[in-house]
């Protein structure tokens, strides 16, 4: 089958992924196969092909955000049929018996594994996963624009959860990705009022479209103190004017898997008053079907912009450099 492999972690616009004819997967017992439709294009990826992150195994097929329709199933499964329509997302295999998993915060298993990463993922023709890690989609959106909630969506669900925004309260979000993008309509669907920073001239305008209060390039020039805020853009120089932003006993939650080094933080400036900073690390699976209920509610509108799989690498240099509108989703199988 093709495939897009990674053997050498280096920048994307150095074309790190090579396509390949590899073996087809074989699903063991109670995994599932998948003929994949689409995989979105995540910046976990991107972290992982050029080595902000370091490999589990090489080489890897990469892509966690899969949609396709089984088209074989292993040994013991039995929620799942042949033809069906599935998801397949960043975790993929925890424990169950740890202290986390027991507590129902199965994403911080210390044994956990992932897609596309431990695993071959969904730059492919076909992907395989374990059923209890595969997901029934919601309705109402084609495989194209439902890819980006199986990561994007996901960890910008549990951001959102984390940050702990209070009625009617004032959101800010720092950085205007994908997963930006869909937390912008679900805190809109939550009776929130949406403040956004980013530096792209066409990031503001279109949060400015999706509803957004107000949105600018400059901390100082925000309206108002907020009670809530999530950061998306990997850079940890933007923790502290963030945190200053933070109206008495305000949260913020930092969505990505990987954040450059945080600055020195003042503590009467950024934390005094009861102000909180947190992380957000991988997500549950109470997270997806919470998550899917809820998109579908908010009826949200998801901004793809499509690409063939040999392409992925150029899809990564566009996330990179802001240059793609939505997100990039590799279209695998157009039947």
């Amino acid at each position: 089958m093709p495939a897009m492999v990674l053997t050498q972690q280096k920048p994307a616009s150095e074309s790190p992924l090579v396509l390949r004819e590899v073996d087809e997967p074989r699903p063991a017992a109670d995994e599932v196969r998948v003929k994949v439709s689409v995989c979105a294009v995540c910046r976990t990826d991107l972290h992982i092909v050029e080595g902000d992150l370091a490999l589990h195994r090489t080489p890897v097929i990469p892509g966690h955000q899969v949609v396709g329709r089984i088209d074989r199933v292993g040994e013991g499964v039995s929620r799942f049929r042949v033809g069906q329509r599935i998801g397949i997302a960043w975790l993929r295999h925890v424990d169950g018996t740890c202290s986390f998993c027991r507590r129902g915060r199965e994403n911080l298993c210390p044994n956990s594994r992932y897609t596309g990463y431990d695993a071959d993922g969904g730059y492919a023709e076909y992907a395989v996963a374990p059923e209890d890690f595969a997901y029934e989609l919601p309705d109402g959106f084609d495989d194209e624009h439902v890819s980006p909630l199986l990561c994007a969506g996901l960890i910008g669900y549990r951001a959102l959860e984390r940050a702990a925004v209070p009625e009617k309260g004032r959101l800010l979000l720092v950085g205007f990705g994908s997963s930006a993008r869909i937390v912008l309509q679900l805190a809109l669907h939550r009776g929130h009022e949406i403040h956004v920073v980013t530096r792209s001239e066409n990031h503001i305008r279109q949060a400015k479209e999706l509803g957004a209060a107000w949105a600018g390039s400059d901390f100082r020039d925000l309206p108002a103190k907020v009670d809530s805020a999530i950061l998306f853009a990997p850079s940890g120089k933007l923790v502290p004017p963030t945190m200053e932003a933070l109206a008495r006993g305000g949260i913020c939650s930092i969505a990505g898997i990987h954040l450059s080094d945080v600055p020195e933080l003042n503590y009467a400036r950024h934390l005094y008053q009861e102000r909180e900073l947190r992380s957000v690390t991988s997500n549950t699976r109470d997270d997806a079907r919470a998550l899917f209920a809820e998109a579908s509610a908010a009826r949200l509108r998801l901004q793809t912009t499509p690409y063939s799989l040999q392409d992925a690498n150029r899809a990564l240099t566009d996330m990179k450099q802001s240059n793609v509108d939505g997100t990039p989703v590799l279209i695998i199988d157009e039947d």
